[in-house]
């Protein structure tokens, strides 16, 4: 715990599913908890509570007003008892949700599962990322994320020819893969949990996008395949780690060749990794800023929960790009002025947001 939070930890068991779950309500000092919600099998609650810092810095850093929160479930999504362990994890935290927090979609949960969220709260406000059919704004059928990392990435650098390669081939991944595409890049590598896809002269985007799931990297025709972890290293100018976190240590930073580095994922880099590229003029775009898509999309949804009205694609499309090209720019700007990390003038201008409501709602300690 710091000056920050967590304002509340909640940690649900259920002995009939074997449900295992955490909600980590970070900070709310400009707005109701809101942050994805995660299932995997090794998920820790140290884990939740990182990202649900994450999520204070990525809402304070569009300048949108709800507050950081995430929430996980330790269970495997691929099982097939996965919707009668989401529920039972809705109905332990029915006190806190909706009225404290907000589910939307991590690692691990589809649109669907947000549809059951709804169902099973009876609450159309209990989770945001459902699908068009119910009234939603459906984040993976949209791509709202990776489309506002490629925009992020052609407000700092040229894209017209820009060889792109991508850790994570997931919803993430797939939709920036597209955009990049859309915008001139080339992308040369993208990897699954399967394998890695390499073709130095360029992959063919739409191919790879009518392959779905993690078998796109098995099942397309072209390039070669190489081992897993040598997407980071192949010659590229933007490297985009969509993955996971903690995939880029002190080692791989002094080795990458890319001259931007793209955070798709939250944490995906270390601390001391991020000084490392800074002393080698790297470029890199913090996860809070480049991949804040999503929270554009889901205050959309949050602000539709209760209309009639369907929130319109196209306008979500235009916020995001407005909003992330002009956010990495201030960032990057800020750094050099500042002659810190990109990752900490992000933070500096989060946290001097998130500290003024605090201020402005008491929650300061009084000077001594």
């Amino acid at each position: 715990m710091d000056e920050w939070g967590p304002e509340k930890v909640v940690c649900v068991s259920d002995t009939r599913t074997g449900m295992r779950g955490v909600l980590v309500i970070d900070n709310t000092a400009r707005g109701m908890g809101k942050g994805g919600t995660r299932m995997s099998p090794g998920l820790t609650v140290a884990e939740v509570a990182r990202l649900a810092r994450v999520m204070t810095w990525k809402w304070a850093g569009v300048d949108l007003f709800h507050g950081g929160a995430k929430a996980g479930i330790r269970f495997d999504p691929a099982r097939a008892d996965k919707e009668a362990v989401l529920r039972a994890f809705v109905r332990a935290l029915s006190n806190e949700v909706p009225a404290e927090y907000v589910l939307g979609l991590d690692v691990g949960m589809t649109e669907r599962d947000a549809a059951v969220v709804q169902d099973e709260l009876r609450d159309r406000g209990a989770a945001v990322g459902t699908p068009a059919e119910l009234g939603g704004v459906p984040y993976d059928q949209l791509g709202v994320t990776g489309y506002g990392l490629a925009e992020a990435t052609d407000a700092v650098t040229e894209l017209t020819g820009a060889r792109v390669a991508i850790q994570g081939f997931g919803a993430v991944g797939r939709a920036a893969a597209k955009r990049y595409a859309e915008l001139g890049a080339t992308v040369v590598a993208v990897s699954s949990a399967l394998g890695v896809r390499h073709d130095p002269d360029g992959l063919d985007v739409a191919a790879l996008l009518a392959v779905p799931g993690d078998r796109t990297v098995t099942e397309y025709r072209g390039g070669r395949l190489l081992a897993l972890g040598e997407e980071l290293l192949v010659p590229a100018e933007v490297l985009v780690p969509a993955a996971t976190q903690d995939v880029i240590d002190v080692d791989l930073a002094g080795r990458i060749g890319a001259r931007v580095v793209v955070e798709g994922a939250n944490l995906p880099t270390t601390p001391a990794a991020q000084r490392v590229l800074a002393t080698r003029g790297v470029t890199v775009l913090p996860d809070f800023i480049a991949n804040a898509g999503g929270v554009v999309a889901a205050a959309y949804a949050m602000d539709a929960r209760y209309s009639a009205l369907r929130p319109d694609p196209a306008a979500i499309y235009a916020v995001i790009a407005d909003k992330l090209r002009a956010n990495a720019v201030t960032v990057l700007d800020h750094a050099r002025a500042l002659g810190r990390t990109t990752h900490e003038a992000a933070r500096d201008l989060a946290q001097t947001r998130v500290r003024e409501a605090m201020r402005l709602r008491g929650r300061l300690p009084n000077p001594s």
